[in-house]
């Protein structure tokens, strides 16, 4: 046979692939129906295990896998098709509609905020490019800038949660997890770090340096120059600088802002001191109730999958067959549990999109835990 007449045999059973592709979807909503009159769950994983079974065994064993893939696709996609004209709305889909529903239309410029840290710290920064006029609380711990919230002393919170060049800032992912609060919004802040010390201070002079952990990993190339410097890790990139301005020693520098210099009476000794000088910080604004305000086009959630050969790769597919991209994908350890992760997801998708409300019905309804971390709009 010539390639030309094999690829029209490979174009036929496409056709045929498609007609059939096409009833299974019609007839899984013919049984959404059934089960939505008899009150009966979309989800049955006894009934898709039964499927998967049977198919892979049809297969055989050189073609079980792909197929055992194929049909969890399918499943997954009849599922969606069972959800479309339920009227039904899961927990998960009602708390999104609702907080749409509920959120003003514009985002507040005043506010009560809490930022983790002291005046000049990285959060101030993004606390300020988020409202027009804060009121900022400073704390000393990324704990206590939930416990600000979840008492009402303060309405949001400020907080990093990813660094380009460090990652994750996997304290704040925990607690987001334990805590009960929300993201409404994110920005990205430059950062620019910068070696500080006291006036009259030399290189030579210097014996410890303080910082931020997340700062001396994003100028980890800087300090293995410096392999006499003793490291030493501070609260905050502004209170390391704070510290070093009322320490009175010149045998001591801080990792910090520029901004820092001028606000403690510091001299720069070194600008651009981070391992690449394409450097971002994400910071997440944090309420105690889910707000949603207009535009919103992220969503960050946590998931926990069945420990099974191909979870993740069935669960990406759910986001491939509804078009949805995403930004972030991570596993994180549960804390406190032994072996057991949850993966981090920030879905880029309107919360208006048909797709995401489907995307969303079928995860509350389908995975054993669905944790919504927020829908939200990022500025740049």
């Amino acid at each position: 046979m010539t390639i030309e007449e094999l690829r029209a045999r490979i174009d036929r059973i496409d056709s045929g692939l498609i007609r059939l592709y096409a009833e299974r979807l019609e007839t899984a909503a013919e049984i959404g129906k059934y089960k939505q009159e008899h009150n009966l769950p979309v989800f049955d994983p006894a009934r898709e295990r039964e499927v998967l079974n049977k198919v892979g065994a049809e297969a055989g064993e050189a073609n079980e896998n792909g197929v055992r893939a194929l049909f969890s696709f399918l499943m997954a996609q009849s599922r969606t098709s069972q959800m479309l004209d339920r009227k039904q709305e899961s927990e998960l889909g009602k708390l999104i509609r609702r907080s749409v529903e509920e959120t003003p239309k514009l985002f507040p410029e005043k506010a009560k905020v809490a930022c983790q840290g002291v005046e000049g710290a990285y959060s101030q920064q993004a606390c300020e490019k988020m409202f027009r006029s804060p009121a900022i609380t400073y704390c000393k711990t990324f704990g206590d800038v939930f416990s600000a919230i979840e008492s009402g002393e303060c309405e949001y919170g400020v907080l990093p949660i990813e660094n380009s060049l460090a990652g994750s800032v996997n304290s704040v992912y925990d607690k987001l997890l334990s805590r009960k609060c929300y993201i409404v919004r994110s920005a990205r802040v430059k950062i620019d770090h910068t070696l500080l010390v006291k006036p009259g201070t030399k290189p030579e002079d210097i014996r410890e340096i303080w910082s931020h952990e997340q700062a001396i990993q994003q100028c980890s190339d800087f300090l293995s120059k410096n392999k006499q410097w003793q490291v030493n890790v501070s609260s905050n990139t502004a209170a390391a600088a704070r510290m070093v301005a009322e320490s009175g020693r010149k045998d001591v520098a801080a990792i910090s802002s520029g901004r820092c210099a001028q606000l403690y009476g510091l001299e720069i000794l070194k600008t651009d001191i981070q391992n690449n000088s394409n450097n971002h910080t994400r910071f997440i604004c944090i309420s105690r109730k889910p707000e949603i305000y207009p535009g919103a086009d992220r969503t960050s959630l946590m998931l926990a999958l069945p420990d099974r050969p191909g979870a993740l790769y069935q669960l990406l597919g759910r986001f491939n067959a509804q078009g949805i991209n995403l930004t972030k994908l991570e596993s994180r350890p549960v804390p406190g549990k032994d072996f057991e992760f949850m993966f981090c997801f920030d879905i880029d998708a309107s919360v208006y999109s048909p797709a995401f409300t489907r995307l969303i019905e079928e995860l509350d309804v389908t995975l054993e835990k669905c944790v919504y971390l927020g829908s939200y709009s990022e500025l740049a």
